[in-house]
């Protein structure tokens, strides 16, 4: 099938990279977002971040133009009825996820397919509860989106070869790398590197070492481009923590049993760089280590 018009769900870091991306490889973007101020924020930062691809003579600022011009806004979850293909981008949980699916379905389009850039959550059982399990998966991007250049591709127990090759034909139009996963919790990149991230904070935890000393060891050890409570502060603490309760509830392997510093450090409300503070403190001119 034929996809041009994409929506996303949800203008936080992931959506909003998302739009990004889409816009600038030709496609027609409605991003959609129950905040006002969120939308707005998002439009002003894939301006930024466009701006810094036209300094660096990635973009020309014609196409920087254009494909501002394709990015649209709304609040109404509805108007994405008349969209090709559905990205849904929003908190990593799942009662969430699936109220938007709910409100979604009235909408749709009989060919519009649904995806879902959920990093863990089972595609399976999020298909299973709309009226198109067939045109249903897993699209899940790394973040920042426009830099890394990997998408993973999650089958559902039910989709379709067609619905699978229109969503690997966008992911070539991106200029990025597809990566297929069968549908097993958390998929390959976090099924991997969170239980590394969830390793380094048991070594914390136990006295082994700083977090300093263990950044720095897999850097300098491992060649790691940043150590793992680092990577922790970026991508979330509270994201950390619901993939090793995902990993640990859908495999029932005591390896996947989420570190209680981890555990605590979310509670405090100590969630990384979007805090201001985690592992690390950023509300100084540089990060300090809280422990």
């Amino acid at each position: 099938m034929d996809i041009t018009r994409i929506g996303v769900v949800g203008a936080g870091q992931m959506g909003n990279g998302i739009a990004h991306v889409l816009a600038v490889a030709g496609y027609e973007v409605l991003l959609n977002d129950i905040n006002q101020d969120a939308l707005d924020k998002a439009v002003a930062l894939i301006d930024r971040n466009l701006e810094r691809q036209v300094s660096r003579e990635k973009i020309s600022a014609d196409e920087k133009a254009a494909a501002m011009a394709r990015i649209g806004t709304t609040m109404a979850l509805t108007d994405l009825g008349k969209t090709d293909l559905v990205i849904e981008a929003a908190t990593e949980r799942e009662e969430v996820k699936q109220k938007i699916f709910d409100a979604l379905l009235p909408h749709l389009e009989p060919h519009t397919i649904l995806t879902s850039n959920t990093s863990s959550i089972s595609i399976t059982r999020l298909a299973s509860r709309t009226d198109r399990p067939e045109k249903f998966m897993g699209f899940h991007f790394m973040n920042p989106v426009p830099v890394m250049q990997l998408v993973e591709l999650i089958r559902g127990i039910a989709t379709d070869d067609e619905t699978y090759d229109a969503c690997l034909g966008v992911v070539e139009k991106l200029g990025k790398t597809s990566a297929s996963a069968e549908d097993f919790p958390a998929f390959i990149v976090n099924r991997i590197l969170v239980p590394m991230i969830n390793e380094a904070v048991y070594t914390l935890y136990e006295g082994v070492g700083n977090v300093n000393s263990i950044d720095q060891s897999m850097k300098l050890g491992a060649n790691h481009p940043m150590g793992p409570l680092e990577l922790a502060d970026f991508i979330g603490l509270d994201t950390c923590l619901a993939i090793m309760n995902v990993l640990h509830d859908g495999l029932a392997d005591t390896k996947y049993r989420p570190c209680p510093l981890l555990t605590k450090y979310v509670e405090a409300g100590w969630l990384g760089r979007k805090t201001k503070r985690g592992f690390y403190d950023y509300r100084g001119d540089t990060p300090v280590p809280t422990r």
